[in-house]
């Protein structure tokens, strides 16, 4: 092996190396814009399920059924293990 050939093959090396990197960081970047994305999303979802509680909640109060318990409140008492006073 010459000098010529050890000189191109440390170039190869450098260019894949560069190219590697580079890869590497446009994928980074989608990822985080994904990411960004996704998270916004969660956000605005938790906005409108938010916005329907208090719909509900208000029609609630127009049609005079202020004292019952809210949808998720009872989902909440069902999935809770009943609890057994044995000190009777």
């Amino acid at each position: 092996m010459d000098g010529h050939d050890a000189d191109s093959t440390k170039q190869s090396t450098a260019d894949m190396t560069v190219f590697v990197q580079n890869l590497l960081q446009q994928m980074q970047t989608r990822f985080q814009t994904m990411s960004e994305s996704i998270i916004s999303k969660i956000d605005e979802m938790g906005n409108r399920i938010d916005e329907l509680e208090q719909s509900i909640n208000d029609l609630r109060v127009e049609m005079g059924q202020e004292g019952s318990p809210s949808p998720s409140a009872a989902l909440k008492s069902k999935d809770e293990p009943k609890s057994t006073d044995d000190s009777a």
